[in-house]
């Protein structure tokens, strides 16, 4: 809560506490199934937590709006914005099974009734949705092909509905070769630490 609770100061007691119970946690079960770096465990709250959260400061999702995680990995940046978003409802997709078997943990033990887990892979999804987020997943044009059929057009948030993907360094080309206008939003506009320095949400409207 040193890192997370200046940022987000109206987090509930439920929140700070499945907040602080993320590190104990990660760190009981990436000693079984690596899901996350040593170096990154180390730096959990800053690399992984903070940064999944960076997208509730770019939109305060509508209760009911309905959010893909596509290749949620370990859960992020799914499982801190279900955190966050406690009446917003979010299916976390990957394909690695193993992977899911800690996202599936970790909801469990955090009692996140607002998730969904789904092992498969995103281009097979039918999930119709709000918002695809994702991060460290792939190119921009390639993560449109896989879940444009997924998003509904229009929406009732600030943003309109589409692609919201965690990105970093030089987008230039990425941004080029998508066919759809695109916005990209500074982390380092938001956030002091030097981690978010060269970090980007990058908003793709459906």
């Amino acid at each position: 809560m040193e890192v997370i609770g200046p940022y987000f100061p109206s987090l509930s007691l439920v929140q700070k506490e499945q907040i602080r119970a993320l590190q104990p946690l990660y760190a009981y079960w990436n000693e079984r199934i690596n899901v996350i770096s040593r170096k990154d465990l180390e730096n959990l709250y800053i690399h992984h937590v903070l940064h999944s959260l960076a997208i509730a400061r770019i939109i305060a999702f509508r209760p009911g709006t309905v959010i893909l995680d596509a290749g949620t990995g370990g859960g992020f940046p799914g499982i801190p914005l279900a955190v966050y978003f406690p009446h917003v409802n979010f299916i976390l997709a990957d394909s690695i099974a193993k992977k899911m078997k800690v996202v599936e943990a970790v909801i469990r033990a955090l009692k996140l009734d607002n998730c969904i887990p789904v092992t498969e892979r995103v281009e097979k999804l039918e999930n119709q949705v709000d918002f695809v987020v994702v991060r460290a997943v792939t190119d921009l044009s390639t993560l449109l092909k896989w879940t444009s059929k997924n998003i509904i057009p229009g929406g009732s948030n600030t943003l309109k509905n589409g692609l919201l993907a965690l990105k970093g360094g030089e987008l230039d080309q990425e941004l080029k070769a998508l066919k759809t206008p695109a916005t990209v939003f500074n982390l380092s506009d938001y956030f002091s630490e030097p981690f978010f320095e060269t970090k980007k949400v990058v908003h793709v409207v459906r």
